[in-house]
């Protein structure tokens, strides 16, 4: 039997379920790569409901929500760089219990849907160095072009690799 997915933008009465979900997803994501003080630090930083208006009203960011049978399973966020063409995917987050289930390269594929049409000839991401999601994304057409150790506050650093997948 197919999974049916529903993808849709998120709004601001969406905000607490994406917080929701991100509490559910990163200690599975990142108990294993950085401390339980850092993981609580990035998620109030990150997911606060305040945070999160932040990123859609100050930032324009675009969140989506994949649902299944009604239920938020997984998110996305993206938005217009500087460069011309040039988007950057923020967030690609889905439930430990549907990951490897296309979830996420339908959330992927959502995002690409929804910048081609306004000129996007490339996606960024930034990716912690030792998160297993490295190898979807290489699978999904993305190569690493870069690295970089920003410094978020409070001590804590996001070791990540920059990478790009040419559309």
């Amino acid at each position: 039997m197919e999974i049916e997915i529903k993808i849709r933008e998120a709004g601001m009465d969406d905000l607490h379920e994406i917080g929701e979900l991100a509490h559910d997803i990163w200690p599975t994501t990142y108990g294993h790569i950085i401390s339980k003080d850092q993981l609580d630090y990035m998620l109030d930083m990150m997911y606060s409901p305040e945070s999160l208006a932040s990123q859609i009203e100050e930032h324009e960011h675009t969140f989506l929500i994949a649902e299944i049978e009604e239920q938020p399973v997984g998110f996305a966020s993206f938005s217009e760089t500087r460069a011309d063409g040039i988007y950057k995917l923020h967030k690609l987050y889905v439930l430990p219990g549907n990951q490897g289930s296309g979830l996420g390269r339908a959330l992927l594929e959502a995002v690409i849907e929804e910048i081609r049409p306004f000129g996007g000839s490339a996606l960024q991401l930034n990716v912690n160095r030792h998160n297993k999601a490295v190898s979807f994304y290489e699978k999904l057409g993305f190569e690493t072009v870069g690295e970089e150790d920003l410094d978020i506050g409070n001590g804590y650093f996001m070791n990540d690799y920059i990478m790009e997948k040419k559309l």
